[in-house]
């Protein structure tokens, strides 16, 4: 059971479950209504089984840093072996690509990509800082793209803006993680803005990128592409966003990773809702 444990908490379920959940809005954005059935499981657990490889990964490659950042984390805690987190990344990104396989050759060839800047950000850039910073969001982002191309449309015009609001979403909660983790990344001498700048700048500048994300927010109602129902799950995704924002500059480390975890679920659960609104038929 602990080596169960470990395993759900190396593959951290809500974050790969929130990547999923991106392919069907971007299904549902490119077609306005639902994909099959086969295309829509096969295109969320691809995607789910992708980002929780690379999360696998990440620990795989943040064992030292984790032993002072993180030290509950399975591998440091010895619940998980570092080999037995590779076996596990790479057993979960097979299946990544069959199941994107089945859908087209495209969709086999984007979460290719998609895997290659998850290992070469965990391999190579995850202490450059910045750059560090936009490659996961940008493969955030990207998700909406894949379930557009999932259903042969990755270019329209809904599926490209809401693939920018996730990627920004990401891009403050990245900055914001990076600023609770100082220590730990000073030992893997990291360009992060926090240690460039200071952790107070670091957190101003993702509060900034998450008023952005309000303001943008805006734009699908005043372009009339939803219905003013669709107001109540995006005006919640807001207030996840703009009251654990407020508290997250204030905060400690370990207080300010429960709010960007806060800001990462109550983004999530706006787009549920705003699924299972559709799934209704409002």
């Amino acid at each position: 059971m602990k080596k169960v444990k470990g395993i759900f908490q190396l593959i951290r379920f809500e974050l790969p479950f929130a990547a999923g959940i991106c392919v069907v809005m971007g299904q549902l954005l490119a077609l306005g209504e639902f994909a099959s059935l086969f295309i829509t499981l096969s295109g969320f657990f691809s995607v789910f089984t992708i980002s929780a490889s690379i999360l696998v990964l990440n620990d795989y490659y943040d064992i030292e840093t984790d032993k002072i950042n993180a030290p509950h984390r399975p591998i440091p805690s010895n619940l998980i072996t570092p080999f037995e987190a590779l076996l596990l990344s790479i057993i979960l990104l097979i299946i990544g690509f069959i199941l994107s396989y089945l859908i087209t050759i495209s969709a086999l060839l984007f979460s290719i990509v998609l895997a290659i800047i998850g290992f070469l950000y965990n391999r190579k850039f995850k202490k450059s800082g910045l750059l560090g910073n936009i490659l996961v969001s940008f493969s955030v982002g990207m998700t909406f793209i894949f379930g557009g191309l999932t259903v042969e449309l990755p270019f329209h015009k809904m599926v490209i803006f809401f693939s920018l609001i996730a990627a920004l979403i990401d891009l403050g909660e990245e900055i914001a993680a990076d600023a609770m983790d100082v220590k730990g990344d000073l030992l893997i001498n990291s360009n992060s803005i926090a240690i460039k700048y200071g952790k107070e700048t670091a957190l101003k500048i993702s509060g900034f990128i998450f008023f952005i994300v309000v303001l943008l927010t805006s734009i699908p109602f005043l372009l009339k592409w939803f219905s003013s129902a669709y107001l109540f799950p995006i005006l919640l995704m807001d207030f996840f966003i703009v009251y654990p924002t407020i508290k997250l500059i204030k905060s400690q480390n370990e207080e300010g990773r429960k709010y960007i975890r806060w800001i990462y679920l109550g983004s999530t659960f706006g787009l549920v809702i705003f699924l299972i609104m559709r799934v209704i038929g409002i």
